[in-house]
């Protein structure tokens, strides 16, 4: 763990590289000629650090393009040698680890769908073991942090000493907005517990559509986060894998220079301006804590009146009130419903906790 808190910065990663990284090439190499002109073509915007492109597919289901296999990085490996940028490709097994470092792959990364497999994960460490290549790590399909960070230190501890993290999005059942939900508080609370640890969003797999990419990718630097990795092809409609989220090579270097790259603290005299914004929060957040404590007496005055008189501790139609009720009062001051809901669900949980521990004296 405490190696992770000394991370070098990725932009030490390689020579003359600044904020934000921009990482970009075909989701799946499919030809040669296809590997090699969307790579030339993102190198003339000016704007990207480093080529990708998938070698070998994980996919949901059989019978999809599963990735053209090594051949894939001899492609590779002479966009690299056209462009002069270094390259990165996906890697889920040891085989795929001696077969990218065999070719010249100057940094790998572990997707989302090997993070969820500590044994998956393992495998590539002890394949590395010996090795310090670069390695970015997806956050697991499924919200959870601890599983995020256990692959992290699975690399950490086979002697890697460049370690970034890539924020893709999380499957979550019934969304509709994105294709895998950003739910940035995880991120957020990786970043907390590991300042130095490089970030990067990958918002092709967030959207999984071309026109949210530019909204997702600002949204990123404005948390702070260290680069993007955008998925491009010289013909995105007929791509053998993931069409709607890729974008041709001209777009990406569009979006890049329309992108604003906030100043990762207070410049000059801005400092005391934030100082007093603060200081306000840190008084509404003292009331609110507050008003937490006095709303919980009241709960707990119900929970006994509730056990005095026999009566259960939920009572959804009364939740259904409040929760509609504060809908249409959040509307009313720009707060979401999201919001509202996530707020009152915290709130009403812990009201049915501390009613559980009269109840059940």
């Amino acid at each position: 763990m405490e190696a992770l808190q000394k991370l070098p910065a990725i932009t030490e990663w390689f020579p003359g590289v600044e904020r934000p990284i921009v990482i970009s090439g075909p989701c799946s190499a499919e030809t040669e000629e296809q590997v090699l002109e969307t790579c030339m073509r993102l190198k003339a915007t000016g704007k990207v650090d480093m080529l990708r492109a998938g070698i070998w597919k994980p996919r949901t289901r059989p019978g999809n393009f599963e990735g053209i296999g090594s051949i894939g990085l001899k492609w590779l490996q002479k966009a690299k040698v056209a462009t002069g940028l270094p390259i990165t490709v996906e890697v889920a097994t040891a085989a795929h680890v001696q077969e990218a470092l065999k070719h010249g792959v100057d940094v790998l990364w572990i997707g989302a769908r090997t993070t969820v497999n500590p044994f998956s994960v393992q495998e590539i460490a002890d394949a590395l073991k010996g090795v310090d290549i670069p390695v970015l790590i997806k956050n697991p399909l499924n919200a959870d942090l601890e599983l995020w960070i256990g692959a992290i230190e699975r690399i950490q501890q086979a002697g890697i000493t460049q370690i970034g993290a890539i924020h893709r999005g999380f499957a979550k059942y019934g969304e509709k907005q994105y294709r895998n939900a950003p739910q940035w508080q995880l991120p957020i609370e990786l970043k907390r517990r590991f300042p130095n640890l490089p970030m990067i969003c990958d918002p092709s797999h967030i959207c999984g559509n071309r026109h949210m990419l530019f909204e997702v990718s600002q949204e990123a630097l404005d948390l702070n986060f260290d680069g993007v990795m955008i998925e491009s092809h010289i013909d995105p409609d007929n791509a053998w894998s993931d069409a709607k989220q890729q974008v041709v090579p001209e777009r990406v270097g569009e979006m890049i220079s329309d992108l604003v790259l906030r100043n990762t603290a207070p410049q000059n005299g801005s400092l005391s301006g934030l100082s007093a914004f603060r200081s306000q929060i840190d008084k509404y957040d003292d009331e609110i804590i507050a008003l937490f404590a006095q709303r919980m007496e009241v709960a707990q005055k119900i929970g006994q009146y509730k056990k005095e008189n026999n009566i259960s501790i939920l009572q959804t139609k009364r939740w259904e009130e409040i929760l509609e009720k504060a809908f249409t009062k959040g509307r009313k001051v720009g707060l979401s419903d999201e919001f509202i809901e996530k707020y009152l669900k915290a709130v009403h949980q812990e009201s049915i906790d501390q009613q559980n521990q009269i109840m059940n004296k």
